[in-house]
């Protein structure tokens, strides 16, 4: 079920998921699908596993809260939220034998809220892990301090075709 990438999302400098300076994290990126969805995209390390050979259910859902809040970019690349609640099913393992492909969309957006559904998919295309989110939509300047510019900034990496 694969889908033709548009464009990748920025990534960060230090964030656990999409930071490219994290020894620590996923270095995830976030490709823009044509179908409107955003796919979330990482290879795990044995680190990342909680039972052997399985990525841990916690960075499972990590991906996902990820994929489905910054999903509202796709339509506003200028709209930042924050969780306010994320509902997460396992249904199969994640193996850690290749790439984690995390897909999301947004349902709802209510201006100050917005909603959205997301899905681990294995390679066959059933899916592992679902999850639905609500999001807070705030200014960037209200989530964090700082230069946030400094540590936001362009995913120059070859884009794939497809995901």
């Amino acid at each position: 079920m694969a889908a033709r990438v548009n464009s990748a999302q920025n990534v960060s400098r230090m964030c656990m998921v999409c930071g490219v300076e994290n020894s620590a994290g996923l270095h995830a990126r976030f490709l823009e699908l044509e179908s409107g969805d955003l796919a979330g995209v990482f290879t795990p390390r044995i680190e990342h596993q909680g039972y052997p050979g399985r990525l841990h259910g916690g960075l499972a859902s990590t991906i996902l809260d990820e994929t489905i809040g910054r999903a509202i970019n796709v339509s506003d690349p200028a709209a930042w939220g924050v969780t306010v609640e994320l509902n997460v099913r396992y249904r199969k393992p994640v193996p850690l034998d290749g790439e984690v492909v995390a897909r999301g969309r947004i349902t709802k957006d209510s201006g100050r809220l917005f909603e959205g559904t997301g899905e681990i998919l294995l390679d066959d295309g059933t899916v592992a892990v679902e999850a639905s989110g609500r999001y807070l939509r705030l200014p960037i300047d209200k989530i964090t301090e700082g230069d946030f510019g400094a540590e936001w900034f362009a995913d120059e990496r070859p884009l794939p075709e497809n995901v």
